[in-house]
Order: C-alpha cells, then sequence, then structure tokens
C-alpha cells in the first residue's frame, strides 16, 4: 500500500509541474510539433496529436524508470 501512495505522490507533483509550465507558457509546443494531425474544414475539424503524445509518452518513461531504480 505505501508504494501506491508513493506512486500518487510523484504523480501529483508532475502534474502540478507539467500544469504550472502550461500555464506559464513555458509548454505552448504542446500540441504544435510536426507530425500531429491538424484537419480544418468549414465550422468543424479533428485535431490528433499523436507526435505530442509519443514525446510525453517518453519523458513519462524516462522519469518513471528512475523512481523504480
Amino acid at each position: 500500500m505505501a508504494q501506491i501512495g508513493r506512486m500518487l505522490v510523484t504523480l501529483g507533483i508532475v502534474l502540478i509541474i507539467v500544469g504550472a509550465l502550461i500555464w506559464s507558457g513555458l509548454g505552448g509546443w504542446i500540441g504544435k510539433l510536426p507530425g500531429d494531425i491538424r484537419i480544418e474544414r468549414g465550422n468543424g475539424g479533428f485535431y490528433f496529436p499523436i507526435v505530442t503524445c509519443i514525446v510525453i509518452s517518453v519523458v513519462l518513461s524516462l522519469i518513471f524508470s528512475l523512481f523504480r531504480r
């Protein structure tokens, strides 16, 4: 049970840091990377940030692998 608590606290800290970066404007690149799919026609649009998802996944994997050691 202690490991779950430690993981939740770590996840909360990471979310606070990411939220503060986005709020301050330093995360302006999120969702605007080359390779993100954006289709806008008329009054509607479709947006799929595939490259952004891959980058975030790699970064989070590296962070969590550091905490496992």
